[in-house]
């Protein structure tokens, strides 16, 4: 039986696999967006990444530019299987000086998909909408899940334990469900969804999409350095460590990384929110530029290789999950 998602925006169904390929912080290019988007996932980035020198064209225009011309160029010679469609993240958060041009930027491109993190603001909503495109805001909890559908977002990533980056601490069954009590619009939940076995979890939870991020740092597409990809292939849940100290947000990196950044990871200071600073002039300390983001799902990764080998080897978990269980409900 094909899988029902009429309930869901327009730009969200359809797909391969219910799936978003999170936007990842440097890693996300559009050479992984569109990897992503051709294997039937959405694929997504931080418009932060795009970064010019000072004179030149956005580089935020360009890479929408080529997103979406070879995306519309695979539909073309592949009417039988489009691409899903792609998604830009927009950091909200008040240091983030570019926020209005590249809000216009997406705007003009009409992105389909707006991720907003860091703040929900009722402006940023109204730009996605006005080009027709949809806004699922990341949260950490119920509270915030409702601040953010209040200011006008259309859905929801729930980012629960266990996920890379910038991270929640709560239980992805328990912060699931207390949005379900009371909002049935899209959601997606991330937090260790390195698997078909953990996706189908998610949906069963309640979830309507998962939300994959670390799995992706160790493809061929990812601009990712060969030894982040090599700590991805050999590290397992362990090997994470959750710190405030390097953004002012509570978050998730490997601990063989802040090692190697002279650091002990089992004994960092905190840093507070007042920290945050997400502007062209923020400075970090050298030994910073070298600690890599990283979910406690990397276990799953055995190896390096092509963005669409990730999501073949998690839809066939997936649908091999779903069969098994569905026996027992036969």
């Amino acid at each position: 039986m094909p899988r029902d998602d009429s309930h869901l925006p327009h730009a969200l169904q359809g797909l391969r696999l219910p799936m978003i390929g999170s936007p990842l912080f440097i890693i996300s290019v559009p050479k992984l967006v569109i990897a992503q988007c051709k294997a039937g996932i959405v694929g997504a980035f931080p418009a932060l990444n795009a970064r010019e020198a000072e004179g030149e064209h956005p580089l935020l225009d360009t890479w929408l530019t080529e997103i979406r011309e070879e995306l519309d160029r695979h539909n073309q010679e592949n009417p039988d299987h489009p691409a899903a469609p792609y998604a830009v993240n927009q950091i909200v958060h008040r240091s983030n000086g570019r926020l209005e041009r590249d809000l216009e930027i997406c705007a003009k491109h009409e992105v389909p998909i707006w991720i907003t993190s860091l703040g929900a603001r009722v402006e940023v909503n109204e730009a996605a909408h006005s080009c027709g495109g949809i806004v699922l805001h990341d949260i950490i909890n119920n509270t915030f899940a409702r601040k953010a559908i209040e200011k006008g977002a259309d859905g929801l990533v729930a980012v629960a334990a266990g996920a890379g980056g910038h991270a929640g601490q709560q239980s992805p069954f328990a912060l699931v469900r207390e949005i379900r009590e009371w909002f049935d619009g899209p959601l997606a939940l991330s937090g260790s969804i390195a698997t078909g076995e953990a996706l189908l979890a998610a949906r069963a939870a309640g979830a309507d999409l998962g939300y994959t991020g670390s799995p992706f740092i160790a493809t061929d597409e990812a601009n990712a350095d060969a030894d982040y990809k090599k700590m991805i292939v050999e590290g397992g849940a362990e090997d994470i460590v959750y710190s405030s100290l390097f953004t002012g947000v509570w978050g998730n990196y490997l601990k063989d990384s802040v090692r190697k950044a002279g650091m002990d990871p089992d004994n960092l200071p905190t840093a507070d929110a007042s920290s945050m600073n997400f502007g062209q002039d923020r400075e970090k300390p050298k030994a910073w530029k070298t600690i890599w983001g990283s979910g406690q799902g990397i276990g799953a990764v055995k190896s390096v290789g092509p963005a669409s080998a990730i999501v073949d080897r998690m839809a066939e978990e997936y649908l091999a999950a779903g069969r098994k269980l569905a026996a027992e409900f036969s």
